[in-house]
């Protein structure tokens, strides 16, 4: 499928996309690891679908240092060894968090104390608002169909003020 268009075309639209940029690179500063940001924003990329974000999320915790065994897991997470506790929290958060539309019950109590178990209050902050996020660049990249395989690292690093 070709892509609808450029949402970053304009001079509006490049305006959204820098406070949009600004608001992750906010979630990333945080004390929550990066290298669960990645993982979290690579598995509700891959249950939304969107093809350039699961291509960005991919390249850059690879370029973090991130495993390709890790990333190529974590699809099937739950069935891997390769990942915390924690992470694994912050995973069944991120999928409970994403599949709302889905008929889901939400976000159950028992996923909700086992991210308490693992993170603190600024942590957890950080990660319901990492997942809030991409599932909003998830639905950004779908609805214009924005293409996976042209995302270079550090591609919109101009956009931070």
């Amino acid at each position: 499928m070709a892509p609808r268009m450029d949402l970053n075309g304009t001079a509006f639209g490049a305006k959204i996309a820098k406070r949009f940029y600004n608001v992750s690179l906010a979630i990333e500063q945080s004390t929550l690891a990066k290298a669960t940001q990645d993982l979290v924003m690579l598995r509700a990329s891959q249950i939304n679908g969107c093809g350039f974000c699961v291509d960005y999320h991919f390249k850059d915790a690879v370029a973090a240092g991130e495993t390709t065994v890790r990333l190529n897991l974590v699809s099937a997470w739950r069935e891997s060894t390769v990942f915390t506790d924690a992470e694994r929290a912050a995973l069944a958060l991120a999928e409970e968090g994403t599949r709302l539309a889905d008929a889901h019950p939400g976000v159950s109590d028992e996923t909700w104390d086992q991210v308490r178990e693992h993170y603190d209050d600024e942590q957890i902050t950080a990660l319901v608002y990492v997942i809030a996020m991409i599932n909003a660049a998830n639905r950004l990249g779908v609805i214009v169909r924005t293409q996976g395989g042209t995302y270079e690292h550090g591609m919109f690093a101009s956009l931070s003020n």
